[in-house]
């Protein structure tokens, strides 16, 4: 069984072997457990127990997979490598901070795509996943309010905004003012 959760900024994916330490994953499956871990040490929440005094690891849904037990035991084996969340290979993305949606329209065709894009995506990088519709689309200029966009940088740095935050806070629905980008033929398909 492959479990999929966030922890902090990665999506994770971790094969569950139905080992019992592992219900408190599979519990949380496709959730947010962000709030197990402590971001400034990229390692388990620490908390003091009340019966020893001691510093332990916090785990408010029960001890999972790689967390020591609470009192020292000859059979918890500590052979097994780095722990689950701090190992690279079950990262399997980040997690945008926040998403959006943005119009593309090709002025030559008049054709007008809607696509959700990461904040933190360049447009070089939405150019790529824009292929899927105009395989030209490096040919074209990119154009935001008239002015030439730079390709390098995010939304943001592009003057951009997102006014999601300031459409909630009218109550009004934000899908019909969405930021249009314009696509400008160039007449060189050698960009392609």
């Amino acid at each position: 069984m492959d479990t999929f959760f966030s922890n902090e900024d990665n999506y994770c994916n971790y094969n569950i072997l139905g080992d019992p330490l592992c219900r408190p994953i599979i519990a949380n499956a496709g959730y947010d457990i962000s709030h197990w871990f402590d971001e400034k040490i990229n390692d388990i929440r620490k908390h003091i127990d009340p019966v020893t005094g001691c510093e332990m690891p916090y785990t408010p849904s029960g001890r999972f997979l790689h967390v020591p037990p609470p009192c020292p035991r000859t059979d918890w084996a500590t052979d097994y490598g780095r722990p689950w969340w701090k190992n690279e290979k079950y990262c399997i993305g980040l997690l945008s901070k926040k998403t959006r949606f943005i119009r593309i329209i090709n002025t030559l065709t008049s054709q007008e795509q809607q696509l959700e894009v990461c904040s933190e995506e360049s447009l070089q990088e939405i150019l790529q996943r824009y292929l899927m519709y105009n395989s030209h689309a490096g040919s074209y200029t990119w154009k935001y309010n008239g002015l030439n966009l730079d390709m390098t940088k995010v939304l943001e740095e592009n003057d951009i905004t997102d006014e999601d935050e300031r459409f909630y806070e009218l109550r009004m629905n934000d899908d019909q003012f969405l930021p249009a980008i314009h696509l400008h033929f160039n007449d060189d398909l050698t960009s392609a």
